[in-house]
Order: structure tokens, then C-alpha cells, then sequence
């Protein structure tokens, strides 16, 4: 494999022509001297356009999620409407168990009649809003006619997500035991639903980048349940980053509180500033009873690190001739080499406070194209796609997808024709005696 080293590129050329500086150690590195420290027993941060990890503690170990996990009932029923197979005023009947499980007002419910109707869309801001329990049950019955069913349901989905080492036992995130025995065939009575922390952040990525639309009503702060009727409930969002409540934060717009004994105090937060949106994770972040802002102080932490401590920053841009690289060598063409142009632009989140150390790429050909000599055959397109610029220190930058690769396409900078009838024999002949001279 021919590589090409371009440290002195980037430093030199890149930052003086586009006027930027390339500085980082990766964030993996800086994060290890200058990591935020979080109250919980999970935690953990990222960019929502790229994954990239900015803070994480613990993010690997599956804990008890509680009402987090109505993420994954929103998602479906978001798929449900596009789909065409509900519409936000499609009724559903209250089943005998929806309406017992929204009679305990331990847990967090609006009233809900047996035998009534209620649209989607009450149920679903009853969920999204207030984490009723018994309006969450009554969705997924509606859906997939029970409540096990819609749990397998919920399964394929965070397998498709490539979510590992997760529990889906019901889809309210309540401990088994305050289901009144309608739980998962062969689950335990005390069994209760577990992801990291990373399994539930990929969950909030994909309902944001899916259904953005979440975030209309994620972000009510109050809202009135049935309006004008008997049953008339005020539904305070669990969520008091939001605007008028207690932990007020400007820039939050969602996502999902959960508290059980079993799972402590969680909460995965979303907040955007100017271009920027980041995703949080707090898991045991106190008990949720009597300490009830701490989850919200510590995601205030994670925040305040990932927007004040970090630059979203470009690193290469698109359509830059890398002038100093060593340009690929070209065999039966007009010119001996073609020069190279990138086709994407990187862009890493960097930390503000760093030291004075380029970034190192390499650029990785694509073999195949090439031969034995690390040739590519003429003709070469402008714009044809010859390999890659990857970064060096992989190991150092991490992403929610461990299988991220981060690298942009590099093409022909130019046209290479092929070159003459006499050239080609020419070279031929070369080859041949080349290739005895190697025999002997």
C-alpha cells in the first residue's frame, strides 16, 4: 500500500490557505485531562450530526433505563403514521389493563375510561409529555393488538439499530411488578427493561434524525389532557430543562425523563445552539424521588462542556488540490502523475483549549485501481474517485457507531489521457526486460 504522509500539508498549506487552524490530539486523548466530571452512575455525550463522543463514563454497562424507553414506542408509531396505518386522529379503545395501569397515580398517568375512545394524538402527547404509562400501553396494544407483541416489535427495532446487550421486557420501563402480571411471557415479576448508555443514545439519534417532529411536542413544557372535560389533567413535562420550569435551560427541547427504584434518576436531554445540536445521557443520577433537579444539573454539566469546551471544526474542506502530496503515479498516460483533490469536507467537534500538534492524514489509494508498482492505468477522469484521506489517530476520536471510518473520498484532480500508440510498446517492452532482469 502506497501512503502519503500530508502533516505538512495540512499545517502548512491547508491552514494558510483556508484559514484555519489544524489542532487536535483527539478526543479521546483530551478528554482523559480534561474530562467533566458527572454525579451518576452513566453518562455520557455526543454531537448529534456525527456521533462523535465528547464525554462518556460507564456508557458500555446496560442499566435500567425506566421511561427512556418510550423513545422506542415513539419511533414506532412515528413509522406507524408514516406509514399510512394511523393518522393522529385515529381512535383507540382503552383495554381493561390500559385503564388499570392509569388508575395508579403512584406511577405517572392521566385518567383513561375502559371501553372509551381516545386519539392517537392524546395519547400521544400524554406519553411524550407527562410519561403516562397507561396511554403508552393503550398506543402499543392499538398498534400491534398487545402489549408482547409490540415489545418484539421493539426488540427488531433496537437490533436494527445495532444496539447489543439490551432487556425489553414492556414498553413503559416500569419494574414487571406494577403490571398487575401482564407482563412479557416468561419474564420475571420484578424483571425491568436495561440499554447502556450508548444503546439508548443511538435511540434518540435515530428518532431526531427519523422523526424530528418529536421535538414539537417534547418541548411543551405544560399542557392541559383533555381539555374542558371531567378528566381534565395538567401534564407538567418531567423534563424541567424546559422553558418555565425549574432547571430551565435555553436551547433544550427534549427528550425523555425515566425514574424507577431499579433505574435511579435518567434523562436523555437534547439541546441546540446556533448550527450545533448535542444528545446527553445521565443514568442514576440520584433516585429521582428526593433528589429531583440532579439529573438535570448534571446534564446542565455535560452540556455546558460539550457547547463551551468544544469547536465544531472543519478540518479539510471540499474541492482542495493537495498540492504537497505525493501525486499518484499514472502508467501509459500523457503526464507521469495526476494530482489529487478532495471530494467531502471533515469536520470534527475540537477541543478550544489544545496544543499546537497538525493532524496527521494518510492517503490510502484504493488497490484495486492500482498495480503491482502502485500504478493507476491511464486514462484517469477528472473526478474519478482514487482513495481515501484518512485520519491518523483513529483511536484517539471515537463515535457512538464503532464502525465509523472517518475518511473522505480524494479523486483526480485533472484529466489524464492515455498516452501514444509508441509510448504504450514502449513501456511494454520496459516491462518485460524489467521483469527478466528481476528473474536474473
Amino acid at each position: 500500500m502506497i501512503k502519503s504522509k500530508l502533516t505538512k500539508l495540512l499545517k502548512v498549506a491547508l491552514s494558510a490557505s483556508l484559514a484555519f487552524p489544524v489542532l487536535m490530539t483527539g478526543s479521546a486523548a483530551y478528554a482523559s485531562e480534561h474530562d467533566v466530571k458527572i454525579e451518576a452512575d452513566a453518562s455520557l455525550l455526543i454531537d448529534y450530526k456525527t456521533g462523535q463522543i465528547l464525554h462518556e463514563e460507564d456508557a458500555d454497562e446496560a442499566k435500567g433505563i425506566a421511561s427512556m424507553t418510550k423513545m422506542l414506542v415513539e419511533y414506532i408509531l412515528f413509522q406507524e403514521i408514516e406509514a399510512g396505518n394511523l393518522d393522529w386522529d385515529s381512535e383507540v379503545t382503552i383495554s381493561d389493563y390500559a385503564h388499570e395501569i392509569s388508575q395508579n397515580y403512584a406511577l405517572s398517568n392521566v385518567p383513561l375510561r375502559a371501553g372509551e375512545t381516545y386519539t392517537v394524538e392524546e395519547l400521544y402527547e400524554a406519553l411524550a409529555i407527562y410519561s403516562a404509562n397507561g396511554a403508552t400501553i393503550a398506543l402499543a396494544e392499538k398498534i400491534e393488538g398487545s402489549e408482547s407483541a409490540f415489545v418484539d416489535r421493539m426488540r427488531t427495532l433496537a437490533d436494527s439499530f445495532g444496539i447489543k446487550d439490551y432487556e425489553i421486557y414492556n414498553t413503559t420501563g416500569l419494574n414487571n411488578s406494577y403490571l398487575n402480571g401482564n407482563h412479557y411471557p416468561d419474564s420475571d415479576e420484578d424483571a425491568e427493561n436495561v440499554m447502556s448508555a450508548k444503546g439508548i443514545a443511538k435511540v434518540a439519534m435515530k428518532l431526531l434524525e427519523d422523526y424530528p417532529e418529536v421535538l414539537e411536542t417534547s418541548s411543551v413544557p405544560e399542557k392541559i389532557f383533555r381539555e374542558g372535560t371531567q378528566d381534565a389533567i395538567s401534564m407538567r413535562n418531567w423534563n424541567w430543562m424546559l422553558k418555565g420550569l425549574p432547571n430551565e435551560r435555553e436551547g433544550v427541547d427534549g427528550l425523555k425523563t425515566g425514574t424507577t427504584d431499579f433505574a435511579g434518576a435518567t434523562f436523555t436531554g437534547t439541546a441546540k445552539r446556533d448550527d450545533q445540536r448535542l444528545i446527553s445521557v445521565v443514568m442514576g443520577a440520584g433516585d429521582g424521588f428526593t433528589e429531583r433537579s440532579q439529573r438535570f444539573v448534571e446534564t446542565g454539566k455535560l452540556l455546558d462542556y460539550g457547547f463551551d469546551e468544544w469547536n465544531y471544526t472543519t478540518l479539510v474542506e471540499q474541492d482542495v488540490t493537495l498540492d504537497d502530496a505525493d501525486a499518484l503515479p499514472v502508467k501509459n498516460g500523457a503526464e507521469e502523475k495526476v494530482t489529487l483533490k478532495t471530494t467531502e469536507t471533515l469536520a470534527y467537534y475540537v477541543p478550544k483549549q489544545e496544543d499546537d500538534e497538525a493532524v496527521g492524514y494518510t492517503f490510502e489509494p484504493n488497490e484495486e485501481l492500482l498495480n503491482e508498482k502502485g500504478e493507476i492505468e491511464a486514462p484517469v477522469e477528472t473526478g474519478a474517485i482514487v482513495g481515501e484521506l484518512v485520519l491518523e489517530d483513529q483511536e484517539n476520536i471515537d463515535f457512538i457507531d464503532s464502525d465509523v471510518k472517518e475518511s473522505i473520498p480524494v479523486a483526480a484532480a485533472e484529466t489524464i489521457e492515455r498516452a501514444g500508440f509508441f509510448t504504450v510498446v514502449l513501456n511494454i517492452v520496459k516491462d518485460f526486460f524489467g521483469s527478466l532482469k528481476d528473474r536474473f
